[in-house]
């Protein structure tokens, strides 16, 4: 039987989704990011769409990974890279697969505080709600090849 989630670890995960989504968004429209993270705090954070109801994110956190993902992208770019199969590139992969990466990339370099096991679960969880099992999969190999480089 699967424990279920606890409430900050139910809006980290709403959180995590959200900043994909938002980083996304960054890449295709080049949003000024606090416009960005403005416009995710009124409509989108915990907001029903077109009849969804979202779930509560912790939107500091939210806002952590979107703007530290941005900031730090072109390192998160050239480690995640490094990790790719040889004559793979970044920029070949699926856009949405890019922004997961990313965000992982950045939680795992710059949240010590939130252990390497959840990081990599959560985002491999991303990866379900877009993708099939082998992508979540190569998010999952990807993420724990850049957790032996940035936690060592």
């Amino acid at each position: 039987m699967i424990a279920p989630k606890s409430d900050q670890r139910k809006s980290r995960a709403a959180a995590r989704l959200a900043a994909v989504q938002a980083l996304y968004q960054l890449e295709m429209e080049g949003t000024v990011l606090e416009r960005l993270l403005d416009e995710f705090h009124q409509h989108r954070l915990g907001a029903e769409i077109e009849g969804d109801q979202y779930a509560q994110a912790e939107t500091a956190f939210f806002d952590d990974v979107v703007k530290g993902a941005s900031a730090r992208r072109d390192e998160i770019d050239e480690l995640l890279s490094s990790k790719l199969a040889e004559g793979w590139k970044l920029e070949r992969l699926d856009k949405t697969m890019r922004q997961i990466l990313r965000a992982g990339a950045w939680e795992l370099m710059a949240r010590a505080d939130v252990p390497t096991a959840t990081v990599i679960t959560e985002y491999v969880d991303v990866a379900h709600a877009f993708f099939e099992s082998r992508e979540a999969k190569f998010v999952n190999a990807v993420l724990d090849s850049v957790a032996k480089v940035v936690r060592a």
